[in-house]
């Protein structure tokens, strides 16, 4: 298994082309069960998780192919040969729960493994089981699977989630566009993605108001067709290189993402004394110093995402005073705390909050990728680290960062893939 191994000391400068959203293709690449025919999408992430939903899909009967500058897709959509998402498949993205919606809208019946992905805690699927009862659906728990069947089209209802979630509402979104009748979802989530979903919908036929807000009303249809259509950028991407950038002192212009998607983390990022603005062609991201403190709470979106919680405190751990980062989001997501200190940084866990007590020295050690947005943190903390730093366990950030070594060293970074230990 390769490892990332990163010299520090190097300040980042320069362009880089920030990826399509891993977060917003892989439940478009599901919608495609909706409706027979061949749909091309483009701007799509060469990642592991991308690759996974693609073996699942042609594992369900899917034609599922790459073109050579591996960024589009083609899917041709015909009746499913299998309506089962298997655990081997499932266990390696918690994502792929997203093909429940789509088989048991259009075919009456889905089995699927319950899912598997980052080890950052507890993350139920009861709102989506919840919000298929409620629309007909009879659901069954065997064996580590839930099967849904229904024995006729799903209907339209009102379904109000506890929480916001965004797979729950995106898996209930694509069921609905083929239910019988009106599906209002309440409390829905807001991300950027799921307004993306709603898009795509659309353009396929569906009929969805309000995706992106707390309240979507899908208006089902009989059938929807094929779509050709490019993903947004990866806010999650831009926002792990603008945090780059700030850590090292550097100048760095994200290339092909709008100030808006990011706003909840260019504010934070402005707070600690780094330069964010909008200009033709990207964002521009200039770090200064000295970096200064800065508190943060994780919330749903349009809040600040818990996706980009250990990026911020590596740049907290660079701060000149004490920062108190609170996650609110997942319950086991300060793993990379205990590899951070293993480096030199100053941290104290206490529940739900961690407070990082900087500036810290950090140095270059082995470090292991607990998790995808983990091991982003400790690549950003082997930039600024004295010395030498090998990221272990690289496929974490496979599943969500396209190169991520190639984009670093085009920026200056002193960082390169190694074979690992066999």
């Amino acid at each position: 298994m390769d490892n990332i191994r990163i010299e520090g000391g190097s300040t980042l400068s320069g362009r880089v082309a920030i990826s399509g959203a891993k977060n917003a293709a892989l439940p478009i690449l599901a919608a495609a069960i909706l409706g027979d025919g061949e749909s091309t999408i483009r701007n799509v992430p060469d990642l592991r998780d991308i690759g996974t939903m693609a073996r699942l899909l042609r594992h369900l009967g899917l034609d599922v192919s790459r073109r050579d500058d591996h960024h589009v897709l083609d899917i041709v959509a015909r009746p499913v040969a299998h309506d089962d998402a298997p655990y081997e498949l499932v266990k390696q993205m918690r994502a792929s729960v997203l093909v429940l919606g789509p088989l048991v809208a259009r075919y009456g019946r889905a089995r699927v493994s319950l899912p598997g992905g980052c080890a950052i805690g507890a993350r139920p699927i009861d709102q989506h089981l919840k919000g298929l009862e409620a629309m007909g659906a009879k659901i069954e728990l065997e064996h580590g699977y839930v099967i849904a069947s229904t024995s006729g089209p799903l209907r339209g209802a009102e379904v109000v989630f506890d929480v916001p979630t965004v797979t729950g509402t995106e898996n209930l979104m694509m069921a609905a566009a083929l239910a019988r009748g009106r599906t209002t979802l309440v409390n829905a989530a807001r991300e950027p993605e799921v307004e993306e979903l709603g898009r795509v919908l659309n353009k396929m036929g569906g009929h969805v108001e309000g995706a992106g807000t707390d309240t979507v009303i899908i208006e089902g249809r009989e059938g929807l067709h094929p779509v050709d259509h490019a993903i947004i950028p990866d806010r999650i991407e831009a926002g792990t290189f603008a945090v780059a950038a700030a850590a090292t002192g550097g100048d760095v212009l994200l290339a092909g993402i709008s100030i808006e998607p990011i706003e909840a983390i260019a504010h934070k990022l402005r707070r600690a004394g780094v330069e964010v603005r909008s200009e033709e062609g990207g964002v521009r991201v200039r770090g200064h110093r000295p970096i200064r403190p800065t508190n943060l709470t994780t919330e749903p979106h349009p809040g600040f995402p818990t996706d980009m919680q250990a990026q911020l405190m590596v740049l907290m751990c660079l701060a000149e005073g004490t920062s108190v980062i609170t996650e609110t989001i997942f319950e086991n997501r300060f793993m990379h705390v205990a590899e951070l200190q293993r480096m030199g940084a100053t941290i104290e866990v206490r529940g739900r909050s961690a407070i990082v007590r900087g500036p810290c020295v950090l140095n270059g050690a082995p470090v292991m990728a607990t998790d995808l947005r983990a091991s982003a943190s400790l690549v950003i903390a082997g930039l600024v680290a004295r010395g030498t730093t090998d990221v272990l366990r690289v496929y974490h950030i496979d599943r969500g960062y396209e190169r991520i070594e190639e984009k670093l060293a085009a920026l200056g970074a002193a960082v390169r893939r190694v074979p690992g230990a066999a």
